[in-house]
């Protein structure tokens, strides 16, 4: 096992992983921008290495500080945890050729796995079903017309080298078709500096839903099971749940074997995640595969037993799996709300600032992967992640009602989170019967505004407010936009 540890991240996956490496006897290394000097994980980390500026191609997108820092305190090997470069097949490549073991896949699994095209390509070699599109990249407008007529509308538009939504478009005409492969492309190009998009049949009202894998470098690989992750505002995962409501375990079988067949195709090893859309008659087909350890990886852990982050360090160091598939149990269930600070009620913008006080759920089944405190300043320049909030209990049921317990339990002042909008959800007939689709929140958003449309009295009182709070809401919103221009990292995919 390695004697240190540098975590090429921030926030609570930093401090989730510092406290396996405390775990396991390995000494810990966080790295930190100037805005994150003060945070939770530098504090509770067993040493500390500053890497620049806030920007993050300054200091947590830099493989060339990360690695000399890595150097200078004298770590054998490097965590990426999730986003930034945890998916970079350089960076992989760059720490093996320094001598320190990257704690991920290897750098030809991630190369392999980063263009969607050619993951679909191997992923049809491989046997596992696919949506039905084009499988290489569109190197013209006019050339998705007859695959598209083929297919049949609507179709979707996704950039090959992306996630989070980003240069994905929905046809539903084909006078629109050409309009909206360049729009993607310049998209795409903008967030992933690759304007390559390729075109597939759009699966109506899909479950999202994702098979967690895990796999040694001695040729011996299971999978965990699945997470349904179709809770999704704007293609970010909002809610994840474990087992999906939808589950059997004849498809479990199935998707779980589908998704080893990826894996095994990419040559892959420690864990990683294969995605799948599963349609209204519970056919499922690859979507893409995630070669880094998941937001969401908790609720996985709650159900199953098995802690991701150790086996992730004890397959770098290259211990064997010694977890055969008979071998995996899935008991109870467990749901995750992910915590942030953002303002629903005003289009959900990211709203910065001091942490004033803060009072945390607990309790039976109650889990929380938290990256704040109390005297916390939220910084501007990262995703507003504050927490990761999993339950587990022994039922669906019951896992809904300890989390509305556990988020009524969460206090955070000084700024606003979005703990009031899970309630609603978790009120929700659909969700609690488990009955929904990617389309979730979109329909769900639709009946809440109608449900909240404000009385001419209440528009004529909050216009009086505004008025006498003028100064103060001009103030707040400057600071709200600042948080608008700067939008989310596509990392939490």
């Amino acid at each position: 096992m390695f004697r240190k540890v540098l975590i090429a991240n921030r926030g609570e996956i930093a401090v989730r992983i510092i406290r396996a490496l405390r775990e396991a006897g390995i000494v810990s290394v966080s790295v930190y921008s100037d805005a994150d000097r003060a945070s939770l994980a530098v504090r509770m980390a067993d040493e500390a290495a500053r890497l620049g500026p806030a920007p993050s191609s300054e200091s947590y997108l830099s493989i060339d500080k990360l690695l000399d820092a890595a150097r200078l305190h004298g770590a054998d090997a490097i965590h990426p945890g999730y986003g930034f470069l945890s998916e970079n097949a350089e960076f992989a490549q760059a720490c093996g050729d320094a001598g320190i073991v990257f704690i991920g896949p290897p750098a030809k699994a991630i190369r392999s796995m980063g263009s969607k095209t050619a993951a679909r390509s191997m992923a049809i070699a491989a046997g596992a079903p696919v949506v039905p599109g084009t499988e290489q990249p569109l190197t013209r407008p006019e050339d998705g017309r007859d695959v598209a007529r083929r297919l049949g509308y609507p179709v979707l538009i996704k950039a090959a080298a992306g996630g989070g939504g980003k240069g994905m478009r929905r046809v539903d005409r084909e006078e629109d078709l050409e309009g909206s492969i360049r729009d993607a492309a310049s998209e795409a190009l903008r967030a992933f500096r690759n304007d390559e998009v390729y075109l597939e049949k759009l699966v109506l009202d899909p479950r999202h839903i994702e098979i967690q894998v895990l796999g040694d470098h001695h040729g011996h690989m299971i999978h965990l099971g699945e997470r349904e992750c179709s809770i999704q505002r704007r293609h970010q995962k909002v809610i994840e749940e474990c087992p999906s409501p939808i589950m059997t375990a004849d498809l479990r079988e199935r998707m779980g074997e589908a998704a080893l067949k990826v894996a095994r195709a990419a040559g892959y090893a420690n864990a990683g995640t294969v995605e799948f859309l599963v349609d209204r008659d519970r056919n499922f087909y690859f979507l893409e595969m995630n070669t880094r350890l998941q937001v969401e990886h908790p609720v996985t852990e709650l159900v199953t037993g098995l802690d991701l982050v150790d086996w992730q360090l004890r397959i770098a160091a290259g211990e064997p799996l010694t977890i055969r598939q008979e071998d995996v149990r899935w008991t109870g269930s467990a749901i995750e709300c992910r915590i942030y600070a953002e303002d629903p009620e005003n289009q959900f913008l990211p709203f910065p600032g001091k942490i004033t006080r803060l009072r945390e759920p607990a309790g039976p089944g109650i889990r929380l992967d938290s990256g704040v405190y109390e005297g916390w300043t939220v910084p501007l320049e990262y995703d507003p992640l504050l927490a990761k909030l999993a339950v587990w209990a022994p039922s669906r049921q019951h896992a809904i009602e300890r989390m509305k317990r556990a988020l009524g339990e969460y206090a955070v002042g000084g700024i606003r989170t979005n703990t009031r909008f899970f309630l609603e959800i978790l009120a929700d007939e659909g969700f609690r019967a488990g009955e929904f689709s990617t389309a979730f929140l979109e329909q769900f958003f639709q009946k809440r505004q109608v449900t909240r449309s404000p009385a001419p009295q209440d528009e004529a009182v909050a216009a009086l407010i505004a008025s006498m709070n003028g100064s103060a809401t001009s103030k707040q919103e400057g600071t709200r936009s600042n948080w608008a221009r700067l939008g989310r990292e596509d990392m939490l995919r």
